[in-house]
């Protein structure tokens, strides 16, 4: 199949990636429904680790099967799918070939002792897993602001060179939190500057919340209004999210965060797809409803980043 003139534009900025990685990045982005369009919509279901399984999927008990989520994402044509180790595990090979995998190698629990300073997770799986569970990436979270981020960064860089050395793309969920207000954590220039990091850190892909309006920095508020940065609504607090990931010149998807009215849902995306984002990374909003509900928002977002709703 031939490419896209969009996503020749988007390959172009990984020219410098090894044939392996690059195929993997191809895959995700000629994946489901979207597959050709540079848009993504990708399914994580890590809060079993987060929150608890009770918390995560006792309101629709089918979701505590693994099972569950591969044939909710590829039943709904997505681009990937991405979980822990053990979850997987458990179907990696049952469903081999049908969805795009990313193992995401840390994570944290809400039963430990920590402060938002001490904001941090465990490495819970090897590049070695991504291999034999035939994954196309990996994914891990970090941390900017929090007491530990030099940590995560020293982890994140020998993830990050086995992944390429492997041929596997590098997804980084980047999440600032600690040494900030709680109002910071979701702020234009903290989620910029989380964003930025994680593009020098060399991801592929870039993972961050949706930002607020709020400047959290008085540093940064400075330049926000000396230079007129335009971050007065989501649309442009969006396109300005992508000049900090190399002027969009890397990837990059926005949490669909807590679970919320349907219709937050949608005029979320619609204002990613104004931007020009690449698309959702969103669980909580599709494996908190039932299958249908699910299938039937799946299908909705998909539709509004094809520019049809």
């Amino acid at each position: 199949m031939a490419l896209s003139a969009r996503l020749n534009e988007i390959m172009q900025h990984y020219e410098t990636d090894n044939p392996g990685t690059r195929t993997n990045i191809m895959r995700l982005l000629m994946q489901g429904r979207l597959g050709g369009t540079g848009h993504m919509l990708i399914y994580p279901v890590d809060q079993g680790f987060e929150h608890g399984p009770a918390r995560s999927f006792a309101i629709n008990p089918a979701a505590y099967d693994p099972c569950y989520h591969f044939e909710l994402a590829i039943e709904a044509g997505l681009t990937a799918f991405a979980a822990p180790l053990g979850m997987l595990e458990l179907g990696a090979s049952k469903y081999a070939g049908q969805i795009p995998l990313i193992l995401k190698m840390n994570s944290a629990n809400s039963m430990t002792r920590h402060t938002s300073l001490e904001a941090d997770q465990a490495v819970t799986a090897s590049v070695q897993d991504a291999l034999r569970l035939g994954c196309v990436g990996v994914g891990f979270t970090i941390y900017p602001g929090c007491d530990n981020i030099y940590g995560l960064f020293e982890e994140i860089r020998t993830i990050t060179q086995q992944a390429k050395e492997a041929g596997l793309a590098v997804i980084i969920w980047s999440y600032p939190r600690g040494n900030m207000s709680t109002e910071g954590e979701t702020a234009i220039d903290t989620v910029g500057y989380g964003a930025h990091m994680a593009c020098l850190l060399g991801a592929h892909i870039i993972k961050v919340k949706l930002p607020s309006e709020y400047l959290e920095s008085k540093a940064a508020k400075t330049e926000y209004e000396n230079n007129q940065v335009n971050v007065s609504t989501l649309t442009d607090r969006i396109r300005h999210i992508r000049e900090c990931c190399f002027n969009g010149k890397r990837l990059v998807v926005f949490s669909g965060g807590a679970s919320k009215p349907i219709d937050e849902v949608y005029d979320e995306a619609r204002a990613i797809r104004a931007a020009k984002g690449n698309g959702h990374i969103i669980g909580r909003n599709v494996f908190r409803r039932n299958r249908d509900e699910a299938l039937a928002l799946l299908d909705n977002l998909t539709n509004i980043y094809l520019g049809q709703n």
